[in-house]
């Protein structure tokens, strides 16, 4: 392996443990997977293909991008928040479920809206084939990928979970599943 490939595979790992567990560590992490199960979409939740787009609330943006999923997790939703909002609870109310790891619960996302299943086959570029357990990290390959975008400001990792990223008003929540280091950074 070249220098640039495990440079870019370094990256994809720092990104994956910044964007899912930087408050926690795997000797406090719970042992068991859990899921964030969705709330009541509210009559004003707007969910759907291009939902997201002039959100004056939180948009949620869940993408799977080159992932092969025997059900595509992929959604659009925009929240009418006027207040701050956590975004797991921001998740739930845009009927977007995600899944932890046994080793660092829901400080990782495994998986999103079911995907990939444990019987999805994920094929590496050099032809491996994975098959996600959520046991542990995700492969450096093919992970779910948390990304924040502010009102005003451009996409990056998040810097926390699930459980503590705060989201404004304006805000975009973005969970795009990164594949051989494509998407290298959500479109506008």
């Amino acid at each position: 392996m070249t220098a640039r490939p495990l440079a870019i595979a370094a990256l994809a790992l720092t990104a994956l443990v910044l964007s899912g567990c930087a408050d926690s560590s795997p000797d406090t992490a719970p042992e068991s997977t859990s899921t964030i199960s969705p709330a009541h979409q509210g009559d004003d939740v707007v969910v759907g293909p291009g939902a997201s787009e002039d959100c004056a609330g939180v948009a949620v943006i869940v993408d799977a991008g080159d992932l092969d999923a025997a059900d595509d997790p992929s959604t659009e939703a925009c929240l009418p928040v006027d207040a701050p909002i956590i975004a797991a609870d921001a998740l739930a109310q845009a009927g977007v479920t995600t899944e932890g790891t046994d080793d660092y619960g829901d400080q990782v996302v495994c998986r999103v809206n079911g995907a990939p299943a444990e019987t999805d086959t994920i094929v590496a570029d050099d032809g491996t084939e994975y098959h996600e357990t959520c046991s542990t990290m995700p492969a450096a390959f093919a992970y779910w990928a948390v990304w924040v975008r502010p009102a005003d400001g451009e996409w990056a990792y998040a810097q926390e979970g699930l459980a503590t990223q705060q989201l404004a008003p304006g805000d975009r929540l973005g969970l795009f599943f990164t594949l051989n280091g494509e998407p290298a950074q959500p479109a506008s």
